[in-house]
């Protein structure tokens, strides 16, 4: 958020100028299709507004012409149908007609072409869905070895209504399949997938002209990066909920994936990050009520109606049944009871424990200060109270605390930890680096702002390592990026998530005429950051010095994995005095990992359920066989057992012989003392050496 405070004065003269005269105007062209989707004026002042606002201040400094109305259509048609369950080739082939025509369309505000394109799809998802219901009047043969195609993304789309027909029996039989194999009988999956399929239909029919202007408007601002995008005013309000944290529920940020509602992020104190089960991309198939509430199915719903059920009062238990990130549909789910609660800011603030770790005859402590998310109280600030909460006073106590009781490095734990405010990266960059700058901004005009150390004295000097992982991010690496290039410390895990733009919240609601309904709002990329080397965090993120194993695949998550992800690029390099060079004690660090990893049965634990994980997330295709299904499931839970018992035979235990078994805790986290270790081995290759140079 403080992104976007920095700079609101400065956008809001140039927004003046630019409303005043668009939203005068009047609207032409209005088009209503035989569903009733019509457009009105407040969408056609919006797109001219947006469009105006997207050529004069978004990062690119885009022209919007043909070329973007090319990768609009694109992107339009991918959100209605990304999978290709739907429209006909016939259908697309008619879209190209709109190929060229879109940027002429929100300049003037003549949104025709967008509600007759919704309106096939509206059709053609009645037709399928219409089919897919006629289909339960009969029980498929699940003897059958035939197979079904999940991710069709990169196939052709269907030549005729018959080859949609044969895709959609497969769906259907798989949509069965996965519960029967949740124990249901045929009847009763019958029964659900005929409720599944009629609400979607009736939801059809409740699809308003201002939700398809909402779903363009984000394929149009997704067209420029990811990271721009339009709210609706009913989508506004859920955003300052969500901004302000002010609600009871379970702490989780959701989004439409297909028919699924999926996890976008988790947001950091909530019951969701505490309890730490959910994760980004899992996909919510079924929501109960209390601890024994019935599960509502609730694949294909809208958004707001998943929200509204998942939401309630404080204190009470939400169950939700998960799909996890990656699975086929019809994979095992899990079932998680989460008490809604308040997001608490000092239940996302920093936290410490202390690693014992042996070295030879010694044992050394390695302190972990887990820090979730960059927060601050700004309203706390603002009023001028000297106490108010940050992240780095908050580390800076931890860090004191640590010392007191001995520690012999640390760990900073940046898993996770998705960003927030700007000014907290920075200042906690500086409790651990002498005076200088710590990031570069540079905005649409070109003008690069240098950001220095505010903390005029670091408080600690010793070993310590950055923990990071795919989804940390933003802030983050800022941090992470800074302790490197400064060599202050090791950066250990995997490649960051690659977010190193700036956004700018436009409100939008200010220049709609009293009498008009809203207009909602636009966040705006208006910048990028830069490392003090000059190299930007975008797109590539922070490489460690020393990579540790993730099941999360850089291909399918981050930044590099948008297509309309801002380019990696790079700037001058500001001045700043580094630490002496660590690559000859980076080497030694890897290498003694390396030889610990093959001797530490926790560790090649990891690896090897890594590597199940990526195996059975590389399908795209499952079996429609019951028995095959049976099989694999059986196959899948023998061998974690047997992954299971032979780290518990290398570390003395008994065999288990299920895997319920096995303690849901019994596994460590194993990354983190994995980054104890080495970071217990810079207390003796690096601090020495740190120690002559300062004396010299």
């Amino acid at each position: 958020m403080i992104d976007i405070l920095r700079s609101l004065p400065r956008i809001r003269s140039l927004i003046a100028g630019l409303a005043a005269a668009m939203i005068i105007a009047p609207a032409t062209g209005v088009t209503t299709t035989q569903t009733g989707f019509e457009q009105s004026d407040r969408h056609a002042k919006v797109s001219r507004l947006v469009t105006t606002l997207f050529e004069r201040s978004h990062y690119r400094q885009v022209r919007v012409d043909d070329s973007v109305s090319s990768r609009v259509l694109d992107r339009y048609i991918e959100v209605m149908d990304a999978n290709r369950h739907y429209f006909l080739i016939g259908d697309i082939d008619d879209f190209e007609a709109y190929r060229f025509e879109l940027d002429d369309a929100v300049k003037r505000g003549e949104l025709g072409p967008i509600f007759i394109i919704y309106e096939r799809y509206i059709e053609r998802s009645r037709e399928r869905l219409e089919y897919a219901v006629s289909l339960l009047e009969s029980e498929p043969d699940f003897s059958i070895d035939e197979t079904y195609v999940f991710d069709r993304r990169e196939h052709a789309w269907a030549q005729s209504a018959d080859e949609l027909d044969e895709i959609w029996r497969r769906r259907v039989k798989n949509d069965a399949l996965s519960l029967i194999l949740a124990g249901k009988t045929w009847e009763e999956s019958s029964e659900i997938l005929n409720t599944r399929y009629s609400r979607v239909l009736k939801r059809l029919d409740q699809v308003k002209s201002d939700d398809v202007f909402e779903s363009f408007m984000n394929a149009y601002s997704h067209t420029l990066d990811p990271h721009s995008s339009y709210f609706s005013p009913r989508n506004s309000e859920e955003y300052r909920i969500q901004m302000s944290l002010s609600y009871d529920g379970i702490g989780a940020s959701l989004q439409i994936d297909e028919d699924y509602v999926s996890i976008l992020n988790v947001i950091p104190g909530g019951p969701a990050a505490i309890d730490g089960t959910l994760k980004p991309q899992d996909r919510i198939t079924a929501v109960g009520q209390g601890t024994e509430g019935e599960l509502v199915d609730v694949v294909g719903w809208r958004l707001d109606e998943v929200v509204d059920l998942i939401r309630g009062p404080g204190g009470t238990t939400v169950r939700l049944q998960i799909l996890p990130a990656g699975a086929a549909p019809g994979s095992p789910e899990q079932l998680l009871d989460l008490t809604r609660d308040k997001i608490k800011l000092e239940a996302q603030a920093a936290k410490s424990q202390k690693i014992e770790v042996q070295k030879g005859e010694d044992t050394l402590q390695i302190g972990v200060i887990e820090v979730p998310s960059f927060y601050q109280d700004f309203n706390a600030r603002a009023a001028g109270d000297d106490d108010y909460t940050s992240t780095t006073r908050d580390v800076r106590r931890l860090i004191g605390e640590l010392e007191e009781e001995g520690i012999d490095g640390l760990v900073i734990d940046l898993r996770n930890n998705g960003g927030g405010h700007l000014s907290e990266a920075t200042a906690l960059t500086g409790l651990f680096v002498d005076s200088g700058p710590i990031v570069q901004l540079r905005n649409t005009n070109g003008r690069i702002e240098v950001l220095d150390d505010p903390m005029p004295d670091k408080v600690y000097d010793g070993p310590m390592a950055v923990l990071v992982n795919r989804y940390s991010a933003s802030a983050s690496e800022i941090f992470a990026a800074a302790i490197q290039d400064y060599n202050r410390g090791v950066v250990v895990g995997q490649q960051t998530f690659g977010k190193g733009t700036v956004q700018n919240l436009y409100p939008l609601d200010r220049y709609a005429p009293g009498r008009d309904p809203k207009f909602g709002q636009l966040t705006l990329t208006i910048g990028k950051y830069y490392r003090v080397t000059g190299g930007s965090t975008q797109h590539r993120g922070v490489v460690p010095d020393i990579e540790l194993p993730s099941a999360v695949d850089t291909e399918l998550v981050g930044e590099s994995s948008r297509e309309s992800a801002l380019p990696w690029d790079q700037i001058e390099a500001t001045k700043y005095k580094a630490d002496d060079p660590l690559q000859s004690a980076v080497s030694l660090l890897s290498e003694n990992q390396q030889q610990r990893a093959g001797a530490d049965p926790d560790y090649m634990f990891l690896v090897s359920d890594i590597e199940e994980q990526r195996l059975s997330q590389e399908h795209s295709s499952v079996s429609l066989s019951l028995k095959v299904r049976q099989e694999e499931r059986e196959e899948d839970s023998r061998r974690r057992l047997q992954r299971l018992n032979a780290r518990r035979a290398s570390l003395g235990l008994e065999p288990a012989k299920t895997l319920e078994d096995v303690p849901t805790d019994e596994v460590p986290d194993i990354i983190l003392s994995t980054t104890a270790d080495i970071v217990a081995d810079m207390s003796s290759l690096i601090v020495p050496s740190l120690v002559q140079n300062q004396a010299d």
